[in-house]
């Protein structure tokens, strides 16, 4: 008889299978039906409320006040999607295998977005070959940084630095929280993401102060992906044909977060390119600037990564296999 280890093993492998196979082919569902979606949402209406008891935006000294609201609001959105992640497995594991299988699968696949993040890096890669204009108003979509006076190496640049960063937020680390934690681990780790993208911000954002508002947020994505943005970029040195990780850790440490420079460390390295935000930092400083063909080689690497994820599901599934039918 299997273990009941064997048993969630063979399940989750299953059903991560499922939702990469579903998120590749068929991408995102519908914003009404579409969980980080409201999570987003969520996210907008608490950060006004957070924001309309912390004062001006212009304040100097710590504000433990709007630390600790934004904390309290972080918390009770995370302890939502927590329970609401844990019920939805709980009754999907309740029924028979095959449908424990699709049902966790269609769950799990709103926490992963390689679809989205591979057509959008193509728009900005397309909207370059009409006009740097058009290619800047592209990337806004992608990142959140002025575009305004980017040249077009440098909309480039930023493009294949985003499809990095979000190999990992967007299907690495879903991903590895969904393994130790199941679908709850994966949900919260998409809320946190989604928390740092809205209110992760050092200073002022939209007339908006999230310097010590959006600091829990900030650090618990730190902390959320540590573990996957360093096997992002081993992944992507693997894909990539194998990187020196000396080299690796010391073009990582150059960007001033903890986490985002190991992936894209990896795929300026592993496409020898340089990739730079200027005043910030440059990884891999002697590379070439990226051409037209490197924002599809950074995705071809990127979609070996997947592959690789897919065949460790597959060998999980045909590992448990084996021992039901030993």
């Amino acid at each position: 008889m299997p273990s009941v280890l064997s048993c969630m093993v063979g399940l989750y492998a299953a059903a991560a299978l499922l939702a990469l196979a579903l998120d590749y082919f068929l991408g995102e569902p519908p914003a009404w039906a579409h969980p980080v979606v409201g999570m987003g949402r969520y996210l907008a209406w608490s950060g006004r409320g957070v924001q309309r008891c912390t004062g001006q935006p212009d304040r100097a000294s710590a504000d433990w006040r709007a630390f600790w609201l934004g904390a309290l609001a972080w918390c009770a959105g995370a302890l939502a999607v927590g329970l609401l992640a844990l019920l939805v497995q709980s009754l999907v594991q309740a029924g028979p295998f095959w449908l424990a299988v699709l049902l966790l699968g269609l769950a799990l696949k709103p926490m992963l977005a390689w679809h989205m993040l591979r057509d959008e890096v193509l728009a900005v890669e397309r909207a370059l070959g009409q006009s740097l204009h058009a290619g800047r108003e592209r990337l806004a979509w992608l990142v959140s940084r002025d575009v305004s006076t980017l040249s077009e190496t440098q909309v480039r640049e930023s493009a294949i630095e985003s499809l990095a960063e979000n190999l990992n937020d967007s299907v690495v680390a879903p991903l590895f929280w969904f393994a130790l934690l199941g679908l709850p681990g994966a949900a919260l780790y998409r809320f946190a993401n989604t928390a740092d993208a809205m209110w992760g911000y050092p200073g002022v954002y939209r007339g908006q102060d999230w310097a010590w508002a959006g600091k829990w947020a900030a650090r618990a994505d730190d902390v959320l992906s540590w573990l996957p943005a360093r096997l992002t970029a081993l992944l992507l040195a693997l894909a990539g044909g194998g990187l020196s990780l000396a080299v690796l850790r010391r073009e990582a440490a150059q960007t001033p977060s903890p986490n985002s420079g190991w992936p894209m460390a990896a795929m300026a390295l592993a496409l020898g390119v340089g990739l730079r935000k200027p005043g910030v930092y440059a990884l891999n400083p002697a590379g070439r600037a990226p051409r037209e063909q490197d924002t599809r080689r950074a995705l071809h690497c990127a979609g070996k990564v997947l592959a690789i994820l897919s065949l460790i599901a597959f060998a999980a599934i045909v590992f448990v296999a084996n021992e039901v039918w030993a």
